[in-house]
């Protein structure tokens, strides 16, 4: 859920490096330090979308299963719990991004998303009916009991050759999940946000914001409402 330009988000290049932005707070703002992300994530994401083709019975085991007591009460592993399952997404994205725009596209999509690894990672299948030019992605999130913290990694249908950007990294606190990682736009380095927000056991709100002065202004440019399919 990255982004919805036609360049696209993050996508498999096997051999490709990435990099996965650690977030501390810098005089003026908000400072991203870029550190080494092990090439096992783009075979982590592989594994992920052939996940999603088993059947319900052999992808969908419990979560918990091989946890240990003490890596199940590890703070945050639980975050995305709520994501899990099927939904119906309303969208509205901005056509022109950080160009004192205010004109808004709004289009329907869908949702599914399941937990892998034990919990310690989850996937979305994502079907986003833009319309005129309807595509897929594909969303990993995977959680590091170290830092306590989840990096989030997206493939996009319309540039499966793309090299996988910098992850969005962050987490959960009193129920509002926030994210931030590197983005480009138009040539341009800009710092990106997810929040997450109002999360039910049948809604809940996503929203992505830009900003060009590492983290001084934020503008809105995509929102997700999601329902829960009965």
């Amino acid at each position: 859920m990255r982004s919805i330009r036609v360049k696209g988000r993050p996508h498999i290049s096997y051999g490709v490096s990435c990099a996965t932005p650690q977030i501390r707070r810098a005089k003026g703002g908000i400072a991203v330090k870029m550190i080494p992300v092990q090439r096992a994530v783009i075979a982590l994401l592989t594994l992920s979308i052939v996940m999603l083709g088993l059947p319900s019975g052999l992808s969908s085991r419990d979560p918990a299963h091989g946890m240990s007591q003490m890596d199940s009460a590890a703070p945050g592993l639980h975050d995305f719990d709520f994501l899990v399952g099927h939904w119906r997404v309303h969208h509205r994205k901005l056509k022109v991004r950080l160009a004192n725009n205010h004109d808004w596209i709004e289009f329907e999509g869908t949702l599914s998303t399941q937990q892998l690894m034990g919990g310690y990672s989850n996937v979305d299948d994502t079907m986003l009916n833009v319309p005129g030019a309807p595509y897929r992605g594909v969303a990993l999130r995977s959680y590091d009991p170290k830092s306590q913290q989840w990096s989030i990694w997206w493939l996009d249908s319309r540039t499966p050759l793309a090299p996988l950007d910098p992850s969005m990294r962050g987490g959960f606190k009193n129920g509002l999940g926030t994210f931030y990682g590197d983005d480009t736009l138009k040539g341009k380095q800009v710092l990106a946000r997810f929040i997450w927000s109002d999360i039910t056991s049948t809604s809940g709100h996503w929203e992505q914001a830009y900003s060009p002065d590492r983290g001084k202004t934020w503008e809105t440019n995509w929102v997700q409402d999601i329902q829960r399919v009965p």
